[in-house]
């Protein structure tokens, strides 16, 4: 080998070496390089591990800082427990009343002194004894009043009493004389407590009380029969003083004789509104006073108040007026007597307080439902007022404004109380508006049921076209011709008599109204002038006075003289009537039977009616007044409620009887009574008696009812000036008793 091919291999060695030398350099590099990288991120995990050991040796103090609270909280709620449960004992212990604990298997599981105390002698009763070993020792050592029961029944009936859902309260009485109230209630889980009151002391005020109730009780009995016995012996001499004294004021008397007979009159009517007032009181606060609806006339019946009035307002010069709406039915289902009683109070009251000016009754309506109107009556006066400090006090009891202007004005001051309590009790409201000196304005507010037949009656057929209207009053033009303007007539309104003559030279009437006293030309001597001037001019007058019309005055020159205020239905029927009509046959006079035995009350009965054109028959007791009536056949009996034989309830009996047996109709019955409590007008009124009168008698409520009761064919029992009267009860409490 030649030393170039020795060069060659050496440099190639080393050319080789050189080239490993360089890939190991590399590698060691590389391997550096990811030595470096792992060495880098161990150091990262030492420190994310250190601080993780950090975190959790932080999180252990915290638990432990925690666990150290926890404890301390326990600890606190633990003494907390204890002492809510030493309080609550000491509570359960502080009471007078017992209370214990029972599981679901009934065992006791405690109790406080109060219950244990029950059976102090009895060592086994603590916690552990069972309900049922409770009951056995109480029922087997007389610890309770069994009663009737025999011990083992009365622990069965006090176990079926635990195993009830709702276990009932239960009163015992024990063998020392006390009552224990035993309340039980069962609790979750099935366990139950038992609370043991001693109620001894208030079955004692509970027995105590009862005894004064049943005593109040016969007290009040006692009072109500004193008053009822006093009632009736008042008024049966009443009737014969009040009676005679009206009868004796119609005689030819002097004037000093007439002021004492008038005294007389007045003193007694006085006493028996006082009667009555305290009567109706006592009904009102013993919360006897019921109501008795019935189908009635509220028309009528407010006109029937409205005549009993005005005598008193026609003494004074007052104009008592009525304003119904027109459009409103007239029949309503109500008590008629107590809504009577009522309107009487408050009008009497307006005519009682005012000396100038008028009095006026209004009732308007609206509907409340298809078969019911709600209806307010206001009673509007002139009178004298009431200062705005008074007007809460005038509805309370025995109260009077007591002001020298109203000292003069005698009265019980319970009228309005009753009225109140009244309209309450028919579920209306009643309210009062006034000014001192500008009058006063009385409101109430019921809501009735229609009658079945309350629609409104159709207007009958008024032959006329055109009517002349003379009344010095607005108020008066206003209504009548609101009213005949229903009739679709042409109304020409007056304020004198000389506007009304000037009225009749310019054009033609067929008919004029006019009022009797106006200032100038008084309606009478108007209704001559008419005569002479337009003769066959019908005149109706409108009087507040019709009896004082008689004689050859109004003869001739008056069609008719209508009572104020007119009922709209007779003001119809008056000009109806003036139409000629077929003759009709000569009628009769009506036959009117009376029973009383008191000669008296005879007397004065038959000296009221001695001015009417009837057939008056008496009967002096029961017997008498049923053959009487069966062989007599009277238009209307008057019947007296307490007679010997046969009193009248037991005499309605047999009449009602009689009819029935001989198919004939009903006449109508009367009661003349002096009883006025609770209970009498029932008893009457269930005999088949159809009216209810008390003692002593009013004339105009016995006329009202013979003109009330005039069957078709039978003369006109009054003279024709008062036979156009409204019928009224003229009777205060007669009309309100008729359903009391």
């Amino acid at each position: 080998m030649d030393l170039n091919e020795t060069l060659r291999r050496e440099r190639r060695a080393r050319l080789a070496a050189e080239r490993l030398l360089e890939q190991k350099q590399r590698e060691l590099i590389a391997a550096n390089q990811k030595l470096a990288l792992h060495a880098a991120s161990l150091s990262e995990q030492i420190v994310e591990t250190r601080h993780e050991v950090a975190a959790v040796r932080s999180e252990a103090d915290q638990l432990k800082g925690q666990n150290s609270r926890f404890v301390q909280d326990l600890e606190r709620a633990h003494t907390a427990a204890v002492m809510a449960e030493r309080r609550l004992w000491d509570s359960l212990e502080a009471i007078g009343d017992g209370f214990a604990l029972f599981d679901a298997d009934r065992c006791l599981v405690a109790a406080n002194r109060a219950w244990l105390d029950l059976f102090q002698d009895y060592d086994q009763v603590a916690p552990g004894i069972t309900y049922p070993e409770v009951l056995t020792l109480c029922a087997e050592e007389g610890l309770v009043d069994l009663g009737e029961d025999a011990p083992d029944a009365w622990v069965a009936r006090m176990l079926a009493r635990w195993q009830a859902p709702e276990i009932a309260p239960l009163e015992l009485r024990l063998f020392d004389g006390r009552t224990l109230r035993l309340d039980d209630r069962r609790a979750r889980g099935g366990d139950v407590v038992s609370l043991t009151l001693d109620i001894t002391e208030t079955v004692e005020r509970e027995a105590a009380l009862r005894e004064a109730t049943e005593r109040a009780e016969a007290a009040n009995r006692a009072k109500s029969a004193f008053l009822a016995n006093m009632s009736h012996e008042i008024r049966t001499p009443m009737n014969g003083v009040v009676g005679m004294a009206d009868l004796l004021c119609e005689t030819g008397l002097s004037e000093e004789q007439r002021l004492y007979a008038e005294t007389i009159k007045s003193s007694g009517e006085a006493l028996l509104a006082i009667i009555n007032d305290v009567l109706d009181y006592s009904k009102i606060e013993a919360h006897k006073l019921t109501l008795h609806p019935a189908p009635f006339d509220l028309e009528r019946t407010i006109h029937e108040v409205a005549t009993l009035l005005q005598p008193s307002a026609a003494d004074k010069g007052l104009d008592l007026v009525v304003d119904i709406d027109m459009f409103l039915p007239t029949r309503y289902l109500g008590d008629a007597g107590r809504i009577r009683q009522v309107l009487t109070n408050l009008a009497g009251n307006a005519v009682k307080f005012t000396e100038a000016g008028h009095v006026l009754i209004r009732v308007v309506g609206i509907e409340a439902g298809a078969d019911a109107r709600t209806l307010t009556i206001v009673v509007e006066d002139t009178g004298i007022g009431i200062a705005p400090e008074h007007l809460e006090h005038v509805f309370g009891e025995f109260n009077q404004v007591e002001e020298a202007a109203n000292r003069r004005y005698d009265g019980t001051g319970l009228g309005l109380a009753i009225t109140r309590e009244l309209v309450e009790l028919m579920g209306g409201e009643v309210w009062v508006e006034s000014e001192k000196g500008r009058g006063s304005s009385f409101g109430v507010r019921l809501t009735l049921p229609v009658a079945e037949d309350g629609a409104q009656a159709p207007v009958a057929a008024v032959p006329l076209e055109r009517v002349l209207v003379v009344d010095d009053q607005l108020i008066n033009r206003t209504i009548l011709d609101r009213q005949l303007r229903q009739l679709g007539l042409e109304v020409t309104l007056c304020r004198s008599g000389d506007e009304a003559l000037a009225a009749l030279a310019a054009g033609r009437f067929d008919a004029m109204i006019t009022d009797h006293q106006m200032p100038g030309m008084d309606g009478l001597t108007l209704a001559g002038r008419v005569a002479a001037e337009a003769p066959g001019l019908p005149v109706l007058l409108l009087s507040s006075n019709p009896a004082g019309l008689r004689g050859d005055a109004a003869a001739g020159v008056l069609a008719a003289v209508l009572q104020k205020p007119v009922l709209r239905s007779e003001l119809y029927r008056r000009l109806a009537a003036l139409a000629p009509d077929a003759p009709a046959p000569p009628p009769r006079p009506m036959r009117v039977l009376a029973a009383e035995d008191n000669r008296t009350n005879r007397l004065v009965f038959g000296r009221m009616l001695k001015a009417l054109e009837i057939e008056l028959s008496f009967a002096v007791n029961g017997v008498e007044a049923v053959a009487m009536a069966a062989a007599g056949r009277p238009d209307i009996i008057f019947m007296d409620i307490s007679m010997p034989e046969m009193d009248g309830r037991e005499a309605a009996r047999a009449i009602r009887a009689a009819e029935a047996a001989a198919g004939t109709s009903r006449v109508p019955i009367v009661a003349m009574t002096a009883h006025a409590m609770p209970g009498d007008a029932e008893a009457i009124l269930a005999a088949g008696i159809d009216h209810y009168l008390t003692k002593p008698l009013s004339k105009a409520a016995v006329v009202a009812r013979i003109l009330a009761a005039r069957p078709p064919g039978t003369r006109p029992p009054c003279p024709e000036p008062e036979d156009t009267a409204a019928p009224a009860a003229a009777d205060t409490h007669a009309a309100a008793s008729s359903a009391a």
